[in-house]
Order: C-alpha cells, then sequence, then structure tokens
C-alpha cells in the first residue's frame, strides 16, 4: 500500500470534492483541473516557479471550466496565465494536452511533446476518417457486437472539442534535460498508456512527475489501439521498470494525490497485471474460442460492465487485447481466424 503524501488531496478524493490549490515544494505548485463527466474528476497540473515566469506540467481539458481553474490556481501561486513560459505535456490524451495550445497563445509558451504522441496529432483530432475506419475493424475483430460497434467507434469523437490542436516546438527525448531554468528535470520515456507518454524526474529534488505512468490507486488503460505499439503492455511493463531504480522520495501524479514508496507501487501494479493474465487464461480454460468482446465482458472490473459507458467499454476492450497479445507473445495463446478473432490456450 502506498504512503500517501498529498493529505488533502486525499481528503479531498475521499470526500468527492475538488483538492485545494498547494504548494508541494518551494517554487513548485499543484493545481487541480477539473475533467468534465469523467471519474477520474481532475488533473493535477504542475507549476514550476521560474525567474522568468512559470513552466507547467500538462494543463488540462479545453473547457472554460478547466481553463478558469488553471488561471485561478496560477493566480493563487502567485502569477499569471500570461507568465507561463512552457507546457511540458506528458502525452497527448485531452486532459493533459487539451488546454496546451491555448496557454500558448495567451502566453506565448513554448509547448513539448514526445515524437512518438506528435506524430499522431492530425490523425486522432483533425483528420480522422482513417483512423476511424481503421478503429472499426479492430472492433471488428474483437467480437464487439454489431449493434454496439457504430456507438464504440465513434466514442472517442466526442472529446475532439476538448482539444485546441498545437503542434509541439520542443521534441522530448528519452533522457533530454528539459529547459526549465532552476530545475534538475529528465526526460523519462515511459511508452504504454501512449507510445510517446513521458515522465520528468528531478535527480536533486527525488521527485518523479509520472503523468498517468504511475498512480496510487488506480492503474492507466494499457490498451492495443489503431495508434498504439503492438505490443502497448510489454512496452509499459518495460517501463514500469525504466522508473524502478530512480531514486524519488515522492510521486506527483497526474490524477488522484501525491504519493511516496515507488518502488512498492510498482510492485503492486506489476502483480495486478499478473492477475488479469491468470484471469484471462482461466476464462479461455473455460471458454475455449472466445473473442476479446466475450473476455471483457466476463473479466472482473471496478463496475459491472452494463454500467460502463461506451468509450470506458472501448478502452476495456482494448485493455483485454493487450493483455492476449502479451500472451500471445509468451505463447499462452494462440489466436485463430479473424473478424472476429477467437483465442485459445496454447497448448505448447
Amino acid at each position: 500500500m502506498v504512503r500517501v503524501t498529498g493529505v488533502l488531496q486525499k481528503e479531498a478524493w475521499d470526500r468527492n470534492v475538488m483538492p485545494p490549490v498547494e504548494q508541494v515544494r518551494p517554487g513548485l505548485w499543484s493545481i487541480p483541473v477539473p475533467i468534465p463527466a469523467n471519474p477520474l474528476r481532475y488533473v493535477l497540473v504542475y507549476a514550476f516557479e521560474l525567474d522568468s515566469g512559470v513552466a507547467i506540467v500538462d494543463a488540462g481539458w479545453n473547457t472554460d471550466d478547466a481553463w478558469l481553474a488553471l488561471t485561478n490556481g496560477l493566480t493563487e501561486a502567485g502569477g499569471s496565465i500570461t507568465d507561463v513560459r512552457a507546457v511540458l505535456v506528458t502525452h497527448i490524451h485531452p486532459d493533459h494536452y487539451g488546454l496546451a495550445g491555448r496557454v500558448r497563445e495567451e502566453s506565448g509558451a513554448w509547448i513539448g511533446l514526445h515524437p512518438d504522441d506528435a506524430e499522431m496529432l492530425q490523425s486522432r483530432y483533425i483528420d480522422t476518417d482513417d483512423l476511424l475506419a481503421r478503429m472499426r475493424v479492430f472492433l471488428e475483430d474483437a467480437g464487439v457486437p454489431a449493434l454496439k460497434l457504430p456507438d464504440l467507434n465513434m466514442a472517442s469523437m466526442m472529446i475532439r472539442d476538448q482539444v485546441m490542436m498545437a503542434e509541439p516546438d520542443v521534441m522530448f527525448e528519452d533522457g533530454r534535460i528539459v529547459d526549465v531554468p532552476g530545475w534538475d528535470l529528465q526526460t523519462v520515456w515511459t511508452p504504454g498508456h501512449s507510445p510517446g507518454h513521458v515522465c520528468f524526474y528531478s535527480d536533486r529534488h527525488k521527485l518523479l512527475l509520472s503523468g498517468d505512468h504511475v498512480l496510487p490507486r488506480i492503474t492507466p488503460n494499457i490498451g492495443v489501439h489503431t495508434q498504439q505499439f503492438p505490443n502497448p503492455l510489454g512496452e509499459y511493463l518495460e517501463s514500469l521498470l525504466k522508473v524502478h531504480n530512480l531514486d524519488v522520495d515522492e510521486v506527483l501524479p497526474a490524477h488522484e494525490y501525491r504519493f511516496a514508496d515507488l518502488q512498492g507501487r510498482l510492485d503492486d501494479i506489476i502483480t495486478h497485471h499478473a492477475d488479469r493474465l491468470a484471469e484471462i487464461e482461466k476464462l479461455l480454460e473455460e471458454n475455449p474460442g472466445s473473442t476479446a468482446w466475450d473476455l471483457s465482458v466476463r473479466l472482473t472490473w471496478s463496475r459491472p460492465w452494463d454500467e460502463i459507458v461506451d468509450y470506458m467499454q472501448r478502452a476495456a476492450v482494448g485493455e483485454t487485447v493487450a493483455h492476449i497479445v502479451l500472451l500471445e507473445k509468451h505463447q499462452r495463446v494462440r489466436r485463430e481466424g479473424e473478424l472476429p478473432a477467437r483465442y485459445y490456450l496454447d497448448a505448447r
């Protein structure tokens, strides 16, 4: 179990309210920015004080409520939106990247992103026809019923309005020292949740800004997607090991609350995925020839399947396929056929 360091954040989480703006270190602030109609409730934007202004890690959704929370939070921290000199984006999901362009328009800040996420921007947020066509084939192959297929295929399109398209000015390659004067932030490339997900590590301050890579209570969605690497769960598990040996006193995640004992949390996450792999093998032993959809419906989730909304069902199917792919890689499961693919335990 993690040791909670963001006590006020945890108390707010338990009471289902927004946490306060906090100074978490001298010159470093945590600003909660709301996410509309989402169980995650908010993204934690981190603001670093600079001699010449402010650098922020992530930005929030492109909504008026999020913009107000971000601008008010910066004011409470003693600055303003026009003081922002840099927006360090951990990955391109809307709750992290959505407001980056609006911040740049207001302040002239530069935007940084990993190249593997940057190359997906146009096809994800602007010219989406090809993405939707390929996603439909993926969902058909997963065995999504015909009546559910249109809703799941279009599920991600509702969030396009929550993103202001903005090409990055800076590319965060793995190991790159970020140009944030006074702070020794090093880029740690951690693919899995997205191909270009990055964390930022300060050796001097023993801090890891973990984005969605490591969260204190839940695990991030690691799913097969037409824009993902072929084996995202394998990539993710390797990325967990990549941060395992960092000298970290406190983890600053993008959601929920700050915590300590990074190594213990990593061990818990790895155990969770091992249990999920075992659960899928057991289901295939009992139900050989299942599709990914069949397995998804039967797996254990945080709520009954019928209570999971469409976009989260789609994410769940992608997560199921990611576990199947890893089992295939280790010759534990074999695939037969397509549209839909059916899965069996591998006798080898």
